[in-house]
């Protein structure tokens, strides 16, 4: 029963890669109808999350952004069944990089960079990094629990020859290629809630006490790479224009927890301007910070 599962997955994705638009995105409205009226998904957690980070937004106002999160929730989620049998010629039509010489200066300059982005827009077309960055390019990601569906997002991630790394093996693979004088940028997605247990950054995001990951910052000093911030904005559905903010260029003279203060606040006014692009139905805000740990 299982095989047969995923041979229909298996073709479900491929015909989907395949569907003009107005077909794969009937399906996303299908998918909305399913998501937000009928199983209810997170729904609780959106609105909880929603109210909490904009107190002074109406009753009126939450329910709009939260319909419009869920709209795109569903956009993503079958862009990205689409993406693992997606051709790389279609994957392209759907991104566009705005123009700009960072990436090569950095290069030039013999820097390496670590590309802070958050759950926002549809993060999973950065894998086509590779086509516009003379760097090798390393994405972290979070392994899935069901193995079948952890190899099918691996392939799609590696589908433009990126490199997938885990995040417990992030900072040994690119310390790897440092040493043997290749020039990397490390994709991390920066807003994910860390573990309980460990060291953490607690400062204030979007209204509320939250714990972020110094991964990026400890990487980056370590080695002194550049950073930047990588984000999409949505076009239209099925089109995005992916955009480059350099926040560092020399890390090393960088106070403790500066850069990641910088690339927060960053994340927050994009968050800010278009709440609805942002992953709302993650339980982000589930771990609370005891009374011994500061905040800053």
């Amino acid at each position: 029963m299982k095989r047969i599962g995923v041979y229909l997955f298996i073709a479900f994705s491929w015909l989907l890669g395949r569907v003009p638009h107005f077909i794969l995105y009937g399906l996303a409205d299908i998918v909305y109808v399913l998501l937000y009226y009928i199983i209810g998904y997170r729904r609780k957690v959106v609105y909880k999350n929603l109210r909490n980070s904009f107190p002074e937004k109406s009753d009126k106002e939450i329910r709009l952004i939260a319909k419009k999160f869920f709209h795109h929730l569903s956009d993503i989620f079958v862009e990205n069944i689409a993406l693992i049998k997606m051709s790389k010629k279609r994957v392209l039509q759907m991104v566009e990089y705005e123009k700009t010489d960072i990436p090569k200066k950095l290069f030039n300059d013999k820097k390496s960079i670590i590309g802070v982005t958050g759950h926002y827009s549809n993060w999973e077309l950065y894998l086509t990094l590779p086509e516009i960055l003379p760097h090798l390019v390393i994405g972290v990601y979070k392994p899935l629990n069901n193995k079948f569906f952890d190899k099918q997002f691996y392939k799609m991630r590696e589908k433009f020859n990126a490199i997938p790394v885990t995040m417990a093996d992030s900072y040994k693979t690119v310390l790897k290629y440092n040493k043997e004088n290749t020039l990397t940028f490390l994709g991390l997605v920066a807003d994910q809630r860390p573990p309980k247990e460990g060291g953490h950054y607690w400062t204030t995001f979007l209204n509320q006490e939250t714990a972020i990951f110094l991964g990026p910052e400890k990487i980056a000093t370590k080695l002194n790479s550049a950073i930047i911030f990588i984000y999409s904005e949505k076009i239209r559905r099925g089109k995005y224009l992916v955009k480059i903010k350099q926040l560092f260029e020399d890390t090393s003279e960088c106070k403790e927890h500066e850069i990641t203060e910088t690339h927060v606040r960053f994340l927050e006014n994009l968050i800010k301007e278009k709440p609805e692009y942002w992953l709302w139905s993650h339980k982000r805000w589930k771990h609370k910070r005891d009374s011994e740990t500061p905040l800053h």
